[in-house]
């Protein structure tokens, strides 16, 4: 073999070699650049999801609160109902022993031997 032929197939070999070193040198960084695009995702993701988290933990606090409030609500509104039934009962009972004595007094007034 003559030495420009194995001098030209080395320089061959290594500006093939180069090129691939710099084609996987590119692909690298692509990968390097997508790896940095997901972790500017992820921190953006992970600051929603906290703030997402706070926003859930207010909402259920929030809920607890009235849950509690519309519960003192029913039994405010349960015990006044009872309280109007009872005072409604005893009226019908004062009104139906005022009509009997009533009706009683009209009797004494009216009967014989009255003035």
């Amino acid at each position: 073999m003559a030495s420009g032929t194995v001098g030209g197939a080395l320089t061959e070999q290594s500006n093939e070699l180069v090129q691939c070193i710099e084609e996987l040198r590119t692909k690298r960084e692509e990968i390097d650049n997508q790896i940095t695009e997901e972790e500017d995702e992820k921190a953006k993701v992970q600051s929603d999801l906290q703030v997402l988290s706070k926003r859930l933990t207010t909402l259920n606090e929030s809920i607890a609160r009235k849950l509690a409030a519309r519960n003192d609500y029913d039994k405010t509104i349960q015990e006044t109902e009872a309280a109007y039934l009872k005072i409604l009962e005893s009226s019908q009972t004062l009104l139906t022993v005022l009509k009997r004595e009533t009706k009683g007094l009209e009797k004494k007034s009216t009967g014989p031997g009255a003035v």
